[in-house]
């Protein structure tokens, strides 16, 4: 049970100051539990696909994070230059504003251009920030993901107003169907937490309280 629960976690250190020491310490608990990956700054990618060379654990690195509104040129940029030192998972911040301003047409273009760019070297999570949208606007965001060609909708970035909930995860599920994941992210600090975000239709769990959910214990750490 414990090993399943490992493998839908994304071990995760976004923290500004998140230091090497800290980095080296995530990398050797992803091997040690066997997480599905370690979810890191760009900047930590190389170091930690290093660590990670002979373990089943993945890089996951973040893109346009966290306000998402770096130009759809320099996100491209950042996905090829994350797979170049390794990464093997790229979360992608929406461009928030322009989803409010019902610019789908540029929301789509901006996945669009991450989705190309790691095109057969690594997957791609949305994220959508479902705190700061409606329900409607998750789904079309959740929409416009599918058809941009992503293979996950994520729900938060773990440093605005608030985190995954159920209801995000339910209505994120229910507009991509079967074919996506679903990562909830933001604020799962339990085992809890985890299987009610399972039961919501998450199939990943994005959590910097990655071994107390494990050894079934409550975090306080947020993420």
């Amino acid at each position: 049970m414990t090993q399943n629960i490992a493998a839908l976690i994304d071990h995760t250190l976004l923290k500004q100051d998140a230091t090497k020491t800290q980095i080296e310490k995530l990398c050797e608990e992803a091997k040690q539990y066997n997480f599905a990956s370690v979810c890191v700054n760009p900047s930590w990618v190389k170091l930690s696909a290093s660590l990670l060379k002979n373990s089943p654990a993945k890089v996951c690195t973040v893109i346009g994070f966290p306000l998402g509104a770096t130009t759809s040129e320099v996100k491209a940029f950042e996905t090829t230059n994350a797979i170049d030192n390794g990464a093997e998972e790229i979360d992608m911040v929406i461009n928030v504003g322009a989803l409010k301003d019902e610019d789908y047409d540029y929301v789509q273009k901006d996945i669009e251009a991450v989705v190309n760019a790691a095109k057969g070297k690594a997957i791609v999570k949305v994220i959508l920030e479902t705190c700061l949208l409606t329900d409607e606007q998750i789904i079309k965001a959740s929409e416009l993901s599918k058809t941009a060609g992503a293979d996950f909708v994520k729900t938060s970035t773990g440093f605005s107003t608030g985190g995954a909930t159920v209801s995000a995860v339910k209505i994120m599920r229910e507009t991509v169907g079967p074919d996506l994941g679903v990562k909830a992210s933001g604020g799962v600090r339990s085992l809890e937490d985890l299987e009610a975000m399972v039961d919501a239709g998450a199939t990943r769990i994005g959590a910097s309280s990655g071994i107390e959910i494990v050894n079934g214990l409550e975090s306080k750490s947020d993420y």
